[in-house]
């Protein structure tokens, strides 16, 4: 995935290594209200205080990876979600993890070489890549990449550097 980063220098800080906290939820109005009774499930409803968590994703701390590639995620109880702004040139070198990862280009473009083929990601595309199966991505061109890992990342929570940092 693009957990990794880049061709080029990576001088980073320590920050890129594990993110701040993340940006604080939005809680209250006027983007969420009280609903009473809409979206229950009484025989759910009445036996968790569980809520959804709603964030703002411009608001979460960008952490520079490397010279080219930036990340801002968000993580739940068994997923991550991840936006990757990554300049033209940016790599994300040979590697493989744990997580199934679901790749969506928003713009621009990556090659993502895997298993013998390349794929050529444009905006609008996704790819699914299954645990633990190798791949790397090459980004031609500036481009913005949604990913989406199950489980989390539990790696980059744990501080752990991603692979474009090394």
């Amino acid at each position: 995935m693009i957990t990794s980063l880049i061709a080029g220098v990576a001088a980073t800080s320590s920050a890129a290594f594990a993110q701040t906290a993340p940006a604080p939820s939005i809680n209250d109005g006027p983007i969420v209200t009280k609903a009473p009774s809409r979206g229950m499930i009484p025989s759910v409803s009445n036996h968790t205080a569980a809520l959804p968590l709603m964030y703002a994703l411009d608001a979460q701390p960008k952490e520079q990876i490397s010279p080219l590639v930036q990340r801002q995620y968000l993580s739940g109880a068994q997923s991550t979600f991840v936006k990757w702004t990554v300049k033209a040139g940016g790599v994300f070198p040979l590697h493989h993890h744990s997580n199934e990862q679901i790749t969506w280009i928003v713009s621009g473009r990556c090659d993502v070489f895997s298993q013998g083929r390349r794929f050529v990601m444009t905006a609008g595309t996704i790819l699914i890549i299954p645990p633990n199966v190798p791949h790397e991505f090459h980004c031609p061109e500036d481009t913005i990449d949604i990913d989406f890992f199950a489980p989390g990342r539990q790696d980059w929570a744990d501080g752990v550097p991603s692979v474009a940092q090394k």
